[in-house]
This record gives C-alpha cells, structure tokens and sequence, in this order.
C-alpha cells in the first residue's frame, strides 16, 4: 500500500513570504477559522505582502512629486549670518555718502552680526502640457504598481488555499487511519482465532504478509501524525497563533470544489478581462504615451514667472540710499518678470524622445507576449483540473467497487468458505483507494483553483456552486 504525503505540494513559498516568530503549538483554546478569515489573516501577517504595498506607495508618491511641479516648482530660502567691523572715514562726508571716500577704512574696535537673506521662486506658465502629461504619466504608473501587487497578492492566496484544504485533507487522512486500525486489529483477531485452531487450513504465508502489512501500515501512520504536526506548526506560524490558542479549519470533510469545469474558452476570455497582469500593462502603456509627450513638450520653449528678493542688515554699517551704489552689508531689492526657457541640446532631446517610443513599443510588446503566456498558462491548467476531475470521478467509482468488494470477502470469511488472502488484498485496496480519493480530490481543488488564479478569477467563486 502506498500514501501518497499530503503536503508534498507546499512549497517554502508560504514560510517565507509570512515573516512571523513560530509560536508553539500546544494549544489550550481551539477555535475554527474559515478559508476566508485563513486567507485574509495569513495576508494581514504576511511580510511579502507588507512590502509589495511599499511599492505602491512609492508609486503614489510619484505622483505627488509630479503635481509638485506645478506650483512653484523652485522656491529657495537662502541665509548668511556673520561678524564684521564698522567703518570709518576721516571726511566729513555723512554716512549715506560714504562710498566717496576713497581712504575709507574698517574700525576693528566696532563689531556687529552681519544678516543676508535671498528668495528666489519660479512659477510655471506655459509648458505645452509638459506637466499635465507627466501627472498623467505618474498615476498611469501608479496603477501598474497597484495591479502588480495584486497579482502578487493572487499568488499568495493561492499558497494560502493549498495550506488551509492541507490541513482538512491531514485531518481526513488522521480518520481513515483510525478508521482502518480498528479494521486491521479486527481481522488480525479473527485471523489469530483461525491460526488457534487445531483443523485450521490458513496459509502461513498469508499470515506472514498480513503482520508485514500491519507493520508497513504503522510507520505510513507515524507518518501521518507527524504530518499533521508539521501542518499545525504552518498554521501557527501563518495566524500568528500564541500557546494558548489551538486553529483548525471550518471545513471537516474534504469534498470536491462546488464548481464544474467550464468550456475552456470561458476562462480565456476571463483572463483577457480580468488578470491583474494585463491591466497593469495596459497602465504601463498608457504611462508610456503621456511620457513621450511630457518629453516632447519638454523640447519646446517654457514661459515662466520669476520672482527674486534678496535683505541684507548691518547695525554698524551705514546704508547707502544711491540705487546705483549697492552696499552687501545693507540693502533691500526685489524683482519679478517673465522668462522662457529652452534645450538647446536638440540631439539629446530627439534621443529623449526616441527612447520614450522604444519603452512604448516595448509595453506593447510586453502585453503581447504576456497574452501569450497566459493563453499557455490557461491551457495547461485546464488540462491538470480535467485531468484531475477524472480521476476524482474514476477513483470513485473503484471505491464503491472495491467497499461490495470487501463486504463480499468479510461475509465469505465469517462464513468460513472465505480466503485470508483475499480478505487482507480486498482490505488494502479498499483502504488506498480511500486514501486517493482524498489525495484526489485534494489535487483537483488545487487544480481548479490554479485554474481560476490563471483566468483571473476570485477563489471565493470555487466555494459558490454554478
């Protein structure tokens, strides 16, 4: 007999994108948690997706940046403070008119703090739309971002929907194994009454096979319990569970997804619709066009407003009230006007612009071969859930054989015209295919919600029946 293990298929993937302390697992209060309040909590404590968000933030506060630049885009407050000596002059000249006196000299014995104070301001007015587009271009950007981080938060989901149906399948598999050990001691009973009696006709070897049977099947159920062990540490380490809290699934019997497989061109023309991937390129392109004509109309001739004043104090040192005389240690002026500015650099502007071109291009590029991706992606995961649907439905109906099966070989034993042999080969069949049809049923869920990731649709539609 063969037990498939029931979590070869979660990957480290979920332990490190939840960046959590494991907390112990001995647990005093057992509370049950749905596949929702599962999958909203492990991305609530999900450090992957803590930092995928940053992202979109940085995103955002791009576009931010790029509002800016509307308004008063340059606005400097300059300062310089000082000690300098007074001056002196042996004329008879007043102190207005002092810059006269060529023999005017410093006097050393008179100290006084020296303040310079420069505002200078720049206010767009006329950019040919270079600053609207590159907003534009900034929340286009910002977009892309935020359906990026979706479609990283999809993938988690899924790493959550695989942990969360692991731990209802460990707690099937816990109830089989209990369920055939009662079975296994029962006909190891009858066949120790056989082997007790003096006419009996068993077949040694038969008896032999069973006792290497039960010994198989108790290290396949050590396994299981350790499994199941291995699960609840996951668990704990997804919900951030403390010591005094034990979480099991709502869900306690594993059962096929509520959904049947629809045809395949359905969930192609979903994803067209729906994946995050394709709308964030779609973002990606519209950015693309609005910064070739944020670059272009950059190129062009920028009218501007320009505001300067520059305040300069000295106790100690007379102002000169001439406008023609300027004194840096005491004067007051100020000035506005219009402006335009221009890149004289043509070259470098046609190559700007060339490059902006070439990145539309390429997001156009991108969404063709991301369509092509996931028109393949769709494919194959049709293919492993029909697949899998089959084998859920064929794995079935073997069980149901194989139960008639073992009720006909229990009767025929109790009655004494049965065959030991054949009593112990039915049971083990009957027991794996028990154990299949979980597994089974458990790669299909799976299946089916990969299949529903790829074509962009919500995992809560797996639990909602068509």
């Amino acid at each position: 007999m063969k037990i498939k293990p029931i979590i070869s298929s979660i990957t480290l993937t979920v332990l490190c994108c939840i960046g959590l302390l494991i907390q112990p697992a001995q647990a005093q209060d057992t509370l049950q948690i749905s596949l929702g309040e599962f999958i909203e909590s492990g991305l609530q404590n999900s450090g992957q997706v803590d930092f995928e968000r940053q992202k979109v933030n940085l995103a955002e506060n791009r576009i931010d940046q790029a509002r800016s630049q509307r308004f008063l885009p340059t606005f400097q407050l300059n300062t310089q403070h000082g000690a300098v000596p007074g001056v002196e002059s042996s004329t008879d000249l007043p102190e207005d008119s002092y810059y006269l006196d060529p023999n005017l000299e410093n006097d050393w014995s008179n100290w006084a703090i020296f303040t310079r104070a420069e505002v200078q301001a720049v206010q767009p007015i006329f950019a040919w739309g270079a600053l609207g587009n590159a907003v534009e271009a900034a929340k286009a950007g910002a977009k892309a971002a935020e359906y990026e981080f979706q479609s990283q938060k999809a993938g988690l989901e899924i790493r959550l929907y695989e942990l969360y149906y692991s731990h209802v399948l460990a707690e099937e598999v816990n109830r089989l194994v209990d369920e055939a050990q009662g079975q296994i001691d029962r006909i190891e009973k009858q066949i120790d009454e056989k082997v007790d009696q003096e006419d009996s006709d068993i077949d040694q070897s038969d008896v032999f096979k069973f006792r290497v049977f039960k010994s198989e099947f108790a290290m396949r159920a050590a396994e299981m319990r350790e499994n199941i062990k291995y699960i609840r540490s996951v668990w704990n380490y997804v919900l951030q569970a403390d010591a005094s809290t034990y979480y099991e699934p709502e869900q306690q019997f594993l059962d096929p997804v509520a959904n049947k497989i629809e045809a395949l061109t359905y969930y192609k023309s979903q994803a067209l619709e729906q994946r995050a991937e394709l709308k964030g390129i779609e973002a990606g392109i519209d950015a693309a066009e609005h910064g070739i004509q944020a670059t272009k109309a950059q190129n062009l001739p920028t009218l501007f407003l320009g505001i300067t004043g520059s305040y300069a104090n000295t106790p100690n040192r007379p102002r000169q009230d001439n406008p023609f005389i300027i004194n840096n240690s005491n004067y007051a002026s100020a000035g506005v006007g219009f402006g335009i500015r221009q890149n004289l650099d043509f070259l470098s502007a046609k190559a700007d612009v060339e490059r902006r071109r070439i990145q539309h291009r390429q997001a156009k590029f991108l969404r063709s071969a991301a369509v092509d991706g996931i028109m393949l992606e769709i494919s194959e995961r049709y293919k492993n859930a029909s697949v899998s649907e089959v084998k859920v439905e064929k794995t079935d109906e073997a069980l149901v054989t194989s139960k008639k099966w073992l009720r006909q070989e229990q009767l025929d034993y109790d009655f004494g015209i049965g065959d030991t042999k054949d009593l112990i080969e039915a049971m083990q069949k009957e027991l794996e295919l028990r154990l299949q049809l979980k597994q089974r049923t458990f790669e299909f869920n799976k299946d089916m919600a990969e299949l529903y990731r790829a074509a962009g649709l919500p995992l809560t539609a797996l639990e909602t029946a068509n």
